[in-house]
């Protein structure tokens, strides 16, 4: 197979940008590095593409590698023809390669085998060409009778005939990828009750039937546990009928005393072999799909959850609520360092609460807490009401957040967490994880496996593996988008930066600590086992604001800062003048002079030219500034003040595929259903809604008893709520 050509047809790319894409990764590149810093080579093409190409060539080495592997396995056998090759050789997928494999591969123990055992293939051959003048097959078993072999009658000989050719018919390739094309547009998903007196969660699956070709992924996925969980009982309908003359139409041949037998035949080989073969693999590429589709979903989902702009430069208080044990408390710097612990009993008794709200007040005060994240786990309700109630008291200065704390439990019982705050209680490190959360998203979610971050659907269902490759990927592209201080990073931070490996990012750690902050990306050479190649991998994403040259503190690689310099002279400008902020005018001046004319003096391509006089005219600047802030709040409501109607501001936390949840500060999430986002037709609520974006809903219906809350983002006069 030709790689370039097949990934430039799939992709819609040209060939050159598919081959320089292929040389880039097998020279060991990361697709954060040929993304930034390589967009002439392959046409600026960002990282997603990039990583969908890597993952698709990877699926097609590995189709490559089966085909051989399978021609191997017929040659060996020999039973290669040249039409078994040929069929190999076009061959576009792993089933198609499979199906061809089929017949020649080791049988277990079957009718047919059976049959083929006791010496019954050649009867099967001879009922099989239904010649005109045959005689009937009772007549032709005769002399295949054989008690010693154990075919004690005629009708034995004719049943194990029967089975050999239902099983050859079951192993034909082309009868299995036609019935596989027709089977995936018409037959039908139905879902049943396994007990209908028994309530579940499944319910609206109990009298469930719907094309498969037409089936939501969500209601895949949900069907898919409903039938492991033991509550639904799952089967695909195909006509039979119609099934079975495909079967018919590839042997069945009119006018012979052999013909009832054969039609038979195809008509056991359908129903017995192929149809329930065929049902598992429409199934399983039906979950596929659908869980190709939520990984999609919850990677989309963590990018932007990820990429959420940091709250910077304000002292935060985290809050871990509890009841028994307390609510814990921790307060840090801006840095994110940790000032002040405690634990407090706000939802004990009066005199508990009225302590708790002292302790409370005498920390925000002291430390000037300007931030107050609050996790949303048990007692997070209370928890929220009781600081409001503090915040009233001292008359401002001091907003808070609710935040998603899923994960914060795993990591804090993490061995990082231990030698992160190795004297900290389990679940004080929870609280400073929170008020982490809060400052910056990026840096402190990065220590958590992102599949406990909970912004998906179903991802426990999820191929593990898939998932985490698809999600690791999503972090270590929004690290390397935003980039790291080298000085104050952490070491699994470091580890998502292009080219640093896990070893490496604790040797850069322990380098800071034994020789104190680096003073430039040149000494990032001096750190063990980072070598040349990582260097040229991860230099660019690395920032150090200390460094006496301003270009180590931006996104312009060290391979380029002969040209950036240039850059700087061809536009009559200094280093020192981007230090101070004094080169308001470079892009003027570059266009005047001519991008091309000036990338070519430069020795560089355009959009490398056009990133850098971003970098330049923006030092250290962090992407997720630009977003709108996170929505912090001073006030409270209670579920049971929302009325159907009510206009209320909220924070969409997760996206799914039949619509949204917003936090509207009731501590229950609110649905947004996909028909309720906006008034023009939408495949999926990502093409409106992401996470983290600011919301204006209005009340459909609230259910206290079930705890839910139907909103709607369609305004009376039909505009969208987004804010």
């Amino acid at each position: 197979m030709n790689f370039v050509k097949e990934l430039a047809r799939q992709f819609e790319l040209k060939d050159w940008q598919i081959e320089k894409v292929i040389e880039l990764i097998d020279e060991g590149n990361t697709i954060p590095f040929i993304a930034r810093y390589r967009k002439e080579a392959h046409g600026s093409l960002d990282d997603q593409t990039l990583r969908a190409i890597a993952d698709r060539l990877e699926y097609l080495r590995g189709l490559e590698k089966r085909r051989a592997e399978v021609s191997a396995l017929i040659e060996e056998a020999g039973s290669m023809t040249p039409e078994v090759s040929a069929a190999l050789d076009a061959a576009a997928t792993l089933s198609e390669i499979e199906d061809i494999y089929r017949p020649f591969r080791p049988k277990r123990k079957t009718r047919g085998s059976v049959a083929r055992q006791k010496g019954l293939e050649p009867l099967a051959a001879k009922i099989l060409l239904q010649e005109k003048d045959s005689p009937a097959p009772e007549k032709l078993a005769e002399p295949f009778v054989d008690p010693e072999k154990g075919v004690e009658s005629v009708e034995d000989a004719v049943q194990g005939a029967m089975d050999i050719i239902a099983e050859d018919l079951s192993d034909d390739a082309s009868i299995r990828k036609r019935l596989r094309v027709v089977a995936g547009a018409q037959a039908v998903l139905t879902a049943k009750a396994a007990d209908p007196e028994k309530e579940s969660v499944y319910e609206q699956y109990y009298e469930f039937s719907q094309p498969a070709a037409k089936i939501a992924p969500h209601r895949v996925l949900a069907i898919d546990r409903g039938e492991r969980e033991g509550f639904l009982k799952v089967s695909l309908d195909l006509d039979r009928e119609k099934g079975v003359r495909i079967v018919e139409s590839a042997c069945v041949r009119e006018g012979s005393p052999c013909t009832a037998a054969v039609r038979a035949a195809a008509e056991d080989s359908y129903v017995r072999l192929i149809f329930p073969s065929i049902e598992r693999e429409i199934r399983a590429s039906l979950t596929e799909a659908a869980a190709e589709q939520a990984i999609k979903v919850f990677a989309v989902n963590l990018r932007q959850l990820l990429m959420q702009p940091p709250v910077k430069g304000r002292v935060a208080m985290g809050l871990d609520p509890g009841y028994r044990t307390g609510c814990k408390v921790a307060v840090v710097d801006p840095t994110g360092r940790v000032l002040d612990t405690g634990v407090i009993y706000p939802t004990h008794s009066k005199a508990k609460a009225e302590e708790s709200a002292r302790i409370l007040k005498g920390m925000i005060q002291k430390y000037g807490v300007q931030v107050i994240a609050i996790g949303n786990g048990t007692a997070s309700r209370e928890t929220e009401q009781f600081t409001v109630q503090v915040l009233a008291e001292l008359h401002g200065g001091t907003a808070y957040m609710i935040v998603n704390e899923a994960g914060a439990s795993v990591y804090s019982a993490s061995k990082l967490a231990a030698q992160e705050f190795p004297d900290f209680d389990v679940t004080l490190r929870s609280a400073v994880s929170i008020a982490r959360r809060l400052q910056d998203p990026l840096a402190e979610l990065v220590k958590i496996d992102p599949k406990a971050i909970g912004v998906g659907q179903y991802q426990h269902d999820m191929p593990q593996k898939r998932l985490a490759g698809a999600l690791d990927g999503v972090v270590e592209d929004c690290v390397n988008t935003v980039g790291v201080d080298l000085n104050t990073a952490s070491a699994p931070l470091l580890e998502k930066v292009s080219g640093v490996s896990a070893a490496v990012a604790k040797n850069i750690v322990a380098y800071r600590e034994e020789n104190g902050a680096f003073q430039s990306r040149a000494e990032l050479k001096k750190v063990p086992k980072l070598g040349p190649k990582a260097f040229e991998q991860c230099a660019g994403f690395l920032r150090v604001p200390e460094s006496g040259n301003i270009l180590d503190n931006t996104a312009v690689h060290p391979e380029s800062y002969a040209a950036a310099e240039g850059l700087l002279r061809l536009c009559g400008f200094g280093k020192e003048d981007v230090r101070e902020n004094r080169i308001g005018a470079l892009r003027e001046r570059v266009a005047a002079f001519g991008e091309d004319r000036a990338a070519q003096e430069l020795g560089i391509g355009v959009p490398t030219l056009r990133d850098m006089e971003s970098e330049l005219l923006r030092p250290g600047r962090d992407p997720r500034d630009e977003l709108p802030p996170p929505l912090l709040r001073t006030d409270v409501l209670e579920m049971k003040d929302l009325k159907p109607g009510m206009e209320l501001t909220g924070t969409v936390r997760n996206v799914i595929d039949f619509g949204a949840f917003v936090d509207i500060g009731v501590h229950q999430d609110g649905l947004v259903h996909i028909s309720q986002i906006c008034d023009r037709f939408i495949r999926h609520p990502g093409e409106v809604l992401k996470v983290g974006d600011i919301v204006r809903v209005w009340v459909l219906s609230v259910d206290l008893q079930k705890k839910r809350i139907s909103l709607t983002m369609k305004e009376p006069k039909g505009k969208d709520g987004i804010v």
